[in-house]
Parts: C-alpha cells; sequence; structure tokens
C-alpha cells in the first residue's frame, strides 16, 4: 500500500506521433476521474445536514447537533492542510480513492450502527473520522489538474471541476428522498450514498492517473508551451515538506490574505447549507421531499455560478481572482436578506433566495481554491489548497456548525442572518487586501 500511494516512477518517453493523441485521452480521462470522484466525496460529506431534523426529533438540541457535525470540520480544516502536503508527495490515483472508501464506511457506520447515533459523544467521534479522510480528496484533485492543465487554462478547467461539488452535495437531496420510500427509515440517508461512493472510488483506480511523465508525457508546460517566467526543468523535482511550508506556504502573503477570506466564505456557505433543513422545516414548514430538492436547488445552482465566475476571472478580469469574488459576495449579501425577510407560506421566494446563494456562493469558495494554486509551485499545489482548506473548515465551516448552534439556540434565527451578513463583509474586506496581485506573479512574501 505505501508504494502505491507514492507517486508514480517516471517512464520512457512515447514516440513524437503518439504525444498528441495519448495526452488528449489521458487529459479526459483523468479529469473524469476525478470530477466522478470528487462527486463521490459529497454524497458521504453533508448527510448529517439531512439526518438533524429527525435527531431534534428524537431529542437532540440544536447545539448539540451542531457540535457533532463540527467533527467534520475540524478534522476536515487540519486533514485537508496535513493530508494536503501527503498529497503533494503522493500518487493521486490510489490516495483520493482510499480516502473516499473510508468514508463511505464511516457513513455506513452511522446508518446500520444503532449505537452510531446514540450520543453527541459517538456522533462527533464518527464525523470527526470522515472528515479527516474528507480531507484526501480536494488536495489529490489539486495535484492532478496542476501536472495535466497548464497555468492559462486553469480558471476555466478548476470551475468545471468545482461543479463536481455541487453535482454529489446536490445528490443527496433526491438521494434521501429515494432512500426514504425504498427502506422506510430515515438511516438510510446515510448508507444509501454511502454505496453508491463506494462503486465511485472504484472509478477513481480507474480513470485517474498520477503525472505526465509516469505514463510517458513530457510535463504540461512543454506540451502547450505554458511556461512562466523563472520555470526550469527542476520545477518537476518533488520537494521535501520543510520546502514547501518554508519556502512557498508560510512567507507568502497572498495566500495568508486569501486563508482569512476562506473563514468567511465558509461560514456563509456552510451556514445556508448545513441549517437549511431545519430552517426551512421549523420556520417555512417545508416537508422533507421540499427539503430535498430544496437542497437539491441550491447544490444545482452553483453549476452555472461556478463556470461564470471562472469565465469572468479568466477573460473580464485576465485571470485576477478577486474582483469576481468580491462582486458574487455582494450578490450573496443580497440573497439572505431575501431568505430572511420573506415570511413563511410563501415557497417559491424562499427557494428562488436559496437558488440564488447556491448560484453566487460557489464562484468564491472555487475562485480562493483556485488562487491558492495560481500563487505557489505546483509541486506545492496540494499545500497551498490545504492552507485555505484549513481555515475554511477549522475556521468558518466549525463557527458555522457550533456558533450557529449556539447562536439560534440563544438569539433565534434572526441572530444567525445577522452573522452570516457579517461573514459576507470579512470576506469581501480580506479578498479587496489581494486586488493589487497580479496573475503569474512570483511568490508575494513577507519580508
Amino acid at each position: 500500500m505505501r508504494n502505491l500511494l507514492r507517486p508514480a516512477q517516471h517512464i520512457q518517453r512515447l514516440e513524437e506521433d503518439e504525444v498528441n493523441s495519448t495526452y488528449k485521452r489521458l487529459r479526459w480521462q483523468v479529469f473524469l476521474g476525478i470530477f466522478i470522484g470528487y462527486a463521490g466525496y459529497y454524497l458521504v460529506r453533508k448527510n448529517f445536514s439531512l439526518a438533524m431534523p429527525y435527531l431534534v426529533e428524537e431529542g437532540y438540541t440544536k447545539q448539540q447537533l451542531g457540535f457533532a457535525l463540527s467533527g467534520v470540520s475540524i478534522a476536515y480544516g487540519l486533514s485537508k492542510f496535513m493530508m494536503g502536503n501527503v498529497s503533494d508527495r503522493s500518487n493521486p490515483r490510489y490516495f483520493m480513492a482510499l480516502g473516499l472508501i473510508g468514508s463511505s464506511v464511516i457513513m455506513f457506520c452511522m446508518g446500520y450502527c444503532q449505537w452510531a447515533t446514540s450520543s453527541v459523544t459517538a456522533m462527533f467521534g464518527l464525523m470527526l473520522l470522515n472528515g479527516w479522510l474528507q480531507g484526501m480528496g480536494w488536495p489529490a484533485c489539486g495535484r492532478t489538474i496542476v501536472h495535466w492543465y497548464g497555468k492559462h487554462e486553469r480558471g476555466s478547467k478548476v470551475a468545471w471541476w468545482n461543479i463536481s461539488h455541487n453535482v454529489g452535495g446536490g445528490l443527496i437531496g433526491p438521494l434521501a428522498a429515494l432512500g426514504l420510500f425504498m427502506f422506510s427509515d430515515w438511516k438510510s440517508l446515510f448508507y444509501l450514498p454511502a454505496m453508491c461512493a463506494l462503486v465511485i472510488a472504484f472509478l477513481i483506480i480507474l480513470f485517474v492517473r498520477d503525472t505526465p511523465q509516469s505514463e510517458g508525457l513530457p510535463a504540461i508546460e512543454d506540451y502547450k508551451d505554458d511556461k512562466e517566467p523563472g520555470y526550469a526543468k527542476s520545477d518537476e523535482e518533488e520537494m521535501s515538506a520543510k520546502q514547501i511550508f518554508m519556502d512557498h506556504v508560510l512567507r507568502n502573503k497572498t495566500l495568508w490574505f486569501i486563508a482569512f477570506a476562506n473563514v468567511f466564505v465558509y461560514l456563509v456557505r456552510y451556514g445556508v447549507l448545513d441549517w437549511a433543513p431545519t430552517y426551512l422545516k421549523e420556520v417555512k414548514d417545508f416537508n422533507i421531499q421540499e427539503l430535498g430538492w430544496s437542497y437539491f436547488a441550491y447544490e444545482y445552482a452553483g453549476i452555472p455560478g461556478t463556470l461564470l465566475c471562472g469565465w469572468l476571472s479568466d477573460r473580464v478580469f485576465n485571470g485576477r481572482r478577486a474582483p469576481a469574488g468580491i462582486i458574487y459576495l455582494l450578490g450573496v449579501i443580497v440573497a439572505l436578506l431575501v431568505y430572511w425577510f420573506n415570511p413563511p407560506n410563501n415557497p417559491m421566494v424562499d427557494v428562488a433566495a436559496l437558488i440564488s446563494i447556491g448560484f453566487l456562493i460557489y464562484g468564491p469558495v472555487m475562485l480562493i481554491g483556485l488562487h491558492a494554486l495560481d500563487c505557489v509551485p505546483k509541486k506545492a499545489a496540494g499545500t497551498a489548497a490545504g492552507l485555505t482548506g484549513l481555515f475554511g473548515y477549522l475556521g468558518g465551516a466549525v463557527a458555522a456548525n457550533i456558533l450557529m448552534g449556539w447562536v439560534i439556540d440563544t438569539h433565534g434565527w434572526d441572530g444567525a442572518f445577522q452573522f452570516m451578513v457579517g461573514g459576507c463583509v470579512m470576506a469581501i474586506v480580506f479578498l479587496a487586501l489581494t486586488l493589487r496581485q497580479t496573475p503569474n506573479a512570483p511568490d508575494d512574501k513577507f519580508s
């Protein structure tokens, strides 16, 4: 197993007449693998949120459930950073599949084992373990993208890949309704998606490959003639953990600004997503079918929003990521206010507001990850993405879980919405600090 996780070795170069056709085929194949694979991760990540209304009926408070749910965010934030560094020195084909297999097993336990939902401690522990395994997904995808796609085409490619979040996350709603229909058991919210995710883990192994050089192909910079200033053959050499951290991450000013912005973007993202089922059921009188399809609409609205955001950052703002992110976040504030102040018994307005938030919030989520890849060498891509994920999940998502649960219990839903609007404002402030950063610039380091 240890040998499987190591980066694949370079092999003898293919003949020139084979390079172009092989490169084109494998680029599509690898992209399909990480797209389907990361969608699979989302099938076994947010199931607990849809199960929370049933757990409230069993006597748990929102603060208790928020604490249990925070286990995913705490572990995921730490894992995305630490395992991101491991992924920079691993073969994503097996690294990514292993994480998804483990996560699927955890969700089976949540659905089939009575003890798994018998206490807050048990739920928190399983969520913690699931979060750690979930952290093996994004960094492996980031490593794959920077090796198979040149810097000048990544905006659109990352935008297309990023909608795998929405494809997987959106399918949870219909799968929840299907599970309840098939099994008449609310715990099917856990075990039915886990079955699907397990199949997807093996598709990752089938489709994903490590680097082009491991398939006898030239580096992407040579193939696309897409070399940045200062690019050298030494950039293709694997770096040590110390080199990655000290030379390209810890002193990178832009990376820290977008990491702090990610705290507040994720506060809003998961503040809306994780509490939507409970809010809509308690305040807006939605039933489980309406909840499931609202969840679906929120996630799938992110698909065109993310693609448009990537196009804007590439074509309108010439590779600068912050301007498009700020525009989108201003729109999120407007949509949040509509979602908040719309009175009950106007379900179409609530769904329209959720669709608007979903359309807008995933743009900044994608751009921050893309910006992290842009501002470091490709051999440090997983670690850079891991740092923004560490802040996003350990700061923003944990606040959306624990603090939101406390705010709702003590200050009601009005306090929760004030909290999220404030998060949008702070995200805009930190993104504004990167407005002067030009695309393809060298690391912007602290002196």
